[in-house]
């Protein structure tokens, strides 16, 4: 599972000019912007370390080693890297299993690596199947695997801001950012037509995550009936995986989830052309500017 690069424009209100770069990272291109050139350097190498612990495209990461030990054997793994799989765990609980990292059995066996069909693959899919013991995980059945795509850029951005401990920052890797300390101008992509569908400038911290299977199909879905979610949250790992999960469930569970999750905002834009956003995100935001004759709103809470 990927994220979508969803981020059109990221144009700074603070002032002296921004020591912003780009840089490789995570299968995508990813933008740092701190206070200094040594803080970049600071956090890039952060991210990256954490990219060598969650890869699934490294063997020798440790989601890797997970995966080739899956009905084997427990692996004893880092902090970081457990905190991602029990932080997936909580989004699974909460999103009805709709957000499952356990999905690498479909995503990485079956379809990237053709071990097993997809038959097979999508009855291994059960997160309650991952098991932990003091510092150790094992995938309980053999050809499980964990994909971390649908969580490891937010959750990356936020440890890395958490190790900073810098007073403001910006980080982007692909769909996923994290602005603090500071006000900044952003926009959310149209899926439909690349322009811009809603500029937006933040009133406090806040991490954003956007999801869709508008450039490929990436993201499992019983429904086909949103392009696009956009979720802000304080926390960069929730609104990853949260974007993920309400992008794949049905309608009705995916009103049930929003009504029962009131700390998470939520922006979806429909195939109609119609847009939901709830309360808590516009809270997220001093002004929201939508593209005028555009859009008809769908839902408001």
């Amino acid at each position: 599972m990927l994220k979508l690069f969803a981020i059109l424009q990221l144009i700074s209100l603070i002032l002296p000019p921004p020591q912003g770069k780009s840089y490789y990272l995570m299968g995508t291109y990813s933008y740092i912007e701190m206070p200094s050139a040594d803080l970049n350097k600071k956090a890039y190498k952060i991210l990256h370390d954490i990219e060598t612990k969650l890869s699934d495209y490294i063997d020798s990461s440790e989601v890797s080693r997970i995966n080739a030990n899956a009905g084997k054997n427990f692996l004893k793994v880092s902090s970081i890297t457990m905190e991602m799989i029990k932080k997936a765990i909580e989004v699974s609980e909460k999103s009805f299993g709709y957000f499952d990292i356990t999905i690498g059995a479909l995503t990485i066996n079956a379809k990237r690596l053709k071990k097993i069909d997809e038959f097979r693959a999508k009855e291994l899919v059960n997160f309650k199947d991952i098991l932990i013991k003091g510092d150790s995980v094992m995938l309980k059945r053999e050809n499980m695997a964990i994909d971390p795509g649908g969580i490891g850029k937010g959750f990356a951005i936020e440890m890395c801001y958490k190790k900073l401990n810098s007073k403001k920052g910006f980080i982007s890797i692909g769909g996923d950012m994290k602005i603090w300390g500071h006000k900044r101008t952003i926009a959310v992509r149209d899926p439909r037509n690349g322009t811009s569908l809603v500029q937006m400038v933040n009133s406090k911290d806040v991490s954003i995550s956007t999801s869709g299977n508008y450039l490929r199909k990436h993201i499992e879905t019983p429904e086909d009936d949103v392009l696009q979610v956009t979720v802000a949250h304080e926390d960069g790992g929730f609104a990853d995986a949260y974007s993920t999960a309400i992008f794949a469930m049905p309608e009705k569970m995916r009103r049930k989830f929003i009504e029962d999750n009131p700390d998470v905002g939520v922006l979806i834009v429909y195939k109609d052309g119609s847009i939901f956003i709830n309360k808590r995100f516009m809270e997220f935001f001093e002004i929201l500017l939508f593209k005028t004759n555009s859009e008809k709103q769908r839902r408001k809470n």
